[in-house]
């Protein structure tokens, strides 16, 4: 079990949440709770108990529904209202039936708010934040203290600011957190006034910092420099406007570059999963090109980098993905070398290391193929497909004679797609039609009719995405067009790319490259 020397705050369920388009169930709330103790931060803020319903439900379904191992759940809420006491304030009242261990309070620390937005005086304000983080300890709860737009106010009334920081861990709060609320700092800045608070006032100090200059995760580890033991962070960088400071970025900094123990041990390898996680239960889809975690943290596209990586993987990363559970990827495109091929081509289970021959070859036709508007950088079953081929084992299941579509508008004012196909499969002619609500999807069905017959494996293979894009450089009607189709048997998924004079033409070489794949998978003889 860590100790109490370093304190990783998540608050993606309260400041996370905030972020546009995200709109939090209960049960989300709690699915998150379980992946984040999963992580093994030391703090998960839990909400605003007596806000809303929906943070007081959370709050009283966690005391029966969410087993923490590492986390300790975090109540957030305000200081008593002024001329009120903190054992009779009713929003103080719900911070304590929340069943929280800790609490956190926010407390204004800029004089300008304190009397323009609390309407109260400054000594008023150090009352209720000295009450009421008294009283939350007397009630047995551990409190933190946030001070609301505390960089603001330190620059416009450093003493009053710092009355604020010497009230509250006079009061007994374990830690008084700066907050960048504005997200307005820079990272010298942020470590000047940290220093400077640090050692004007001796109290334990902590950070948030919004990110609206992209600098949220600096600032934070500029803090940590400067001496503050407690980084308040959430999942992904989700927050108000562009977010705060992302906990996946924060975290491996502080373990992989300043050799802190911040995680319970073996928990940094679970990163990427969490994170990922979390981005499936907001439905935001993941940042491909998020340090870390991200599906392109570690991916690797021109030909002189792939010729390094080689060599040593450390030459062209900055650290070994596996230790964030995130994988190294080699990239195929025009900027492929020789090492790029080859390095790919031993992911994908080939080893072309002893043909120069074929090295060439392939990476001749790669390019070619990508000058003529294919993309395999998404697209691992096409290029699977293509080594096969140059490799003299090429797979066919199935041979085309011919295909058509038909679209036919009805009085009634329905439109209908028609597709036949026709086929060699085993040696036998095959004619087969399909209806669908668009000429690619009659032509998935009327393919797949063709050939369950004989290969029943199909029937678990199903299309999960289709992207269309009109490449660049024309236009028009007979614009060139590449597709990506994507698929899946429920063990697994696979892309394949097409690229036609139109959608229809392009979506069938992907979708016949899909239906060989999904049998090659299933391993099926030809």
């Amino acid at each position: 079990m860590l100790d109490d020397s370093f304190h990783v705050f998540d608050t993606t369920l309260r400041d996370g949440a905030q972020r546009e388009g995200v709109n939090l169930t209960v049960a989300d709330k709690l699915a998150i709770a379980k992946l984040l103790d999963e992580f093994g931060v030391g703090f998960i803020e839990g909400g605003w108990p007596g806000a809303n319903p929906k943070d007081t439900e959370f709050f009283q379904r966690a005391q029966t529904e969410l087993t923490l191992e590492h986390a300790q759940l975090t109540a957030f809420g305000a200081t008593r209202r002024a001329g009120v006491r903190a054992a009779d304030d009713p929003q103080v009242a719900a911070l304590r039936e929340s069943g929280a261990p800790v609490v956190t309070l926010v407390a204004k620390s800029d004089d300008r708010h304190v009397e323009l937005a609390l309407r109260t005086t400054l000594q008023e304000n150090l009352e209720m934040i000295a009450d009421t983080v008294s009283h939350l300890r007397d009630s047995g709860r551990r409190v933190f203290l946030d001070c609301e737009h505390f960089f603001d106010g330190y620059r416009h009334n450093p003493d009053y600011a710092l009355s604020v920081v010497r009230t509250a861990a006079e009061a007994g709060a374990a830690a008084v957190v700066l907050c960048d609320t504005n997200g307005g700092m820079l990272p010298a800045d942020i470590a000047r006034v940290v220093t400077e608070v640090g050692e004007r006032t001796g109290a334990r100090l902590g950070i948030h910092a919004q990110d609206d200059t992209g600098c949220a995760v600096a600032n934070t580890l500029a803090a940590v420099e400067a001496g503050a033991t407690h980084v308040q962070c959430t999942a992904n960088g989700y927050g108000e406007r562009v977010g705060n400071a992302n906990l996946f970025s924060v975290v491996p900094a502080l373990v992989l570059k300043h050799g802190r123990e911040v995680l319970p041990e073996g928990r940094l390898r679970e990163m990427t999963r969490v994170s990922q996680a979390i981005a499936e239960i907001v439905n935001i889809a993941p940042a491909t090109h998020q340090p870390y975690v991200g599906t392109s943290a570690f991916a690797h596209k021109a030909g002189l980098h792939a010729s390094a990586i080689k060599v040593d993987p450390d030459l062209y990363q900055h650290t070994d993905p596996a230790l964030v559970g995130n994988d190294m990827r080699m990239l195929v495109s025009d900027m492929a070398g020789r090492a790029s091929i080859e390095l790919k081509a031993k992911e994908l289970g080939f080893d072309l290391g002893g043909d120069r021959e074929l090295l060439g070859r392939v990476v001749d036709r790669v390019k070619s193929m990508e000058l003529a508007g294919y993309s395999f950088e998404a697209a691992d079953a096409s290029l699977e497909l293509l080594l096969r081929e140059e490799l003299g084992r090429p797979v066919r299941y199935f041979e085309v004679e011919s295909w058509r579509t038909l679209v036919e508008r009805r009085a009634d004012g329905t439109t209908m797609s028609e597709a036949t196909v026709k086929l060699h499969v085993k040696g036998e002619r095959v004619i087969a039609t399909g209806e669908g609500n668009g000429p690619v999807n009659a032509l998935d069905r009327a393919l797949r009719s063709a050939m369950e017959g004989v290969y029943t494996a199909l029937a678990d293979v199903e299309l999960s995405d289709y992207k269309v894009r009109i490449l660049e450089g024309t236009s028009g009607t007979d614009a060139v067009t590449r597709v990506l189709v994507g698929s899946t048997d429920g063990h697994g998924g696979w892309t394949t790319v097409g690229v036609g004079e139109n959608v229809i033409d392009a979506s069938w070489i992907a979708l016949e490259q899909a239906v060989t794949y999904g049998l090659l998978r299933q391993g099926y003889e030809q």
